[in-house]
């Protein structure tokens, strides 16, 4: 099975799903590296980055859940187009704030813009679960998974490095205003994707159906276990919310350079997309997902002790390998175990797990960073990271003897 057979498949119709999820990477991350730069500017205080991240991850917890029911219940596509729409007028709200259209402290309005975007993600990760699987056999879903992490790497790589550009050559508000036409195309993308919908899931109470998805993903060791892997490696690991105050502390560079590392560790992820996407995973794959996950903290370990801009960048590109070939395989796991009727659920405790500890690590960094100081927290943080695996080899046995072919 080739890359070719699928996007023939169904008219094109992974292509657009492509399209959808990779312009909202593209716009998001654009905004963030805009955002971190904007309130450095502002506070030249880690700890204000890491109130981004909290700004955002209180409320995609609270509206995770019942947009996975959302999904599973009610429309697949829809939901994605209403999350389109709200990052579209957010960035647009956002640009009107840094050109001094809008009244008032700068630094909660972006505070209370992170709000939206965070309602906003609850969305996307159950849309494109959803969507995926109806528009892929099953059997084209590990090499599926590979192609659709590369382009998602790729929205990585292009969008820190597009939103350092603009904001160093052009203005915060020229760039704001880019994510948000990046956010009306993906919207348009989603709405041309030409499938038939099942019928709605018979009604169910939303808290007993949440119920049945937070039993299915805890009783199933496996797919807890990948989870609970990637969503304390990235809590404690994680150095991207705390790369702002690295440029202005450490290698003195300008917003070029913010980009330029934002973008960074998805150059690597999209080495090992390619890879994988040739030669997928299937035996001792719960080995590799452990091993990347050890790699990946040691990286961090890395970029911490690094002086030199170009050191650090290389440093991590080979994070974003690991993080890639983790990635691909937890997605794979994922797509593989999970029933088709509890997709939306199934993906938003996922993006509960995943997502959300991304901003919940940018605070924990930023705390860290106001208590240890920049480089020992992020030093502390990747030596967590390599604790995380050992107790999560020891406590799952059945991830660390994991052969995909298990799952089919």
């Amino acid at each position: 099975m080739n890359v070719g057979q699928i996007f023939s498949h169904n008219n094109h119709g992974f292509l657009r799903l492509l399209s959808f999820r990779v312009q909202l990477v593209l716009a998001y991350q654009l905004n963030a590296v805009v955002v971190g730069w904007h309130i450095y500017q502002l506070t030249h205080d880690p700890w204000s980055l890491g109130m981004v991240g909290l700004m955002e991850v209180i409320p995609y917890f609270v509206c995770a859940l019942f947009a996975g029911y959302a999904v599973d219940h009610h429309s697949r596509r829809m939901f994605g187009v209403l999350a389109g729409v709200m990052l579209f007028l957010n960035a647009l709200t956002l640009a009107a704030v840094s050109a001094g259209w809008l009244k008032g402290d700068p630094v909660i309005w972006i505070y209370c813009s992170m709000v939206f975007v965070g309602l906003a993600r609850g969305f996307i990760a159950p849309t494109y679960s959803a969507l995926f699987a109806l528009i892929l056999p099953r059997e084209q879903y590990a090499r599926a998974s590979s192609v659709g992490s590369s382009a998602f790497q790729l929205g990585l790589v292009i969008g820190p490095a597009l939103g350092g550009i603009l904001v160093g050559w052009t203005s915060k508000t020229v760039a704001y205003a880019v994510a948000a036409l990046l956010c009306l195309s993906a919207t348009m993308a989603l709405l041309s994707l030409r499938l038939k919908e099942p019928p709605p899931v018979a009604s169910t109470p939303v808290f007993t159906s949440i119920a049945q998805g937070l039993r299915f993903v805890y009783g199933n060791q496996i797919m807890l276990a990948a989870m609970s892997l990637d969503m304390f490696a990235v809590l404690f690991g994680g150095t991207v919310a705390m790369l702002p105050a690295f440029i202005h502390e450490v290698f003195h560079y300008g917003p070029e350079g913010l980009g330029i590392l934002r973008a960074a560790p998805a150059v690597g992820a999209v080495v090992s997309g390619i890879m994988m996407t040739r030669h997928p995973i299937n035996l001792h794959a719960g080995r590799w997902l452990l091993g990347a996950v050890a790699c990946f903290g040691l990286c961090m370990i890395a970029f911490a002790l690094s002086t030199e801009f170009w050191i650090a960048a290389l440093i991590l590109a080979g994070s974003g390998i690991f993080d890639g070939i983790s990635v691909v395989t937890r997605s794979t796991i994922l797509q593989l175990v999970t029933p088709d009727a509890m997709r939306g659920r199934v993906s938003a405790i996922n993006g509960i797990f995943i997502g959300s500890s991304n901003e919940l690590g940018a605070f924990e960094s930023g705390l860290a960073a106001r208590l240890l100081g920049l480089v020992p927290s992020v030093i502390l943080g990747g030596m967590m990271t390599l604790a995380v695996v050992v107790v999560t080899a020891k406590l799952a046995p059945k991830l660390r003897r994991l052969q995909l072919h298990q799952l089919h």
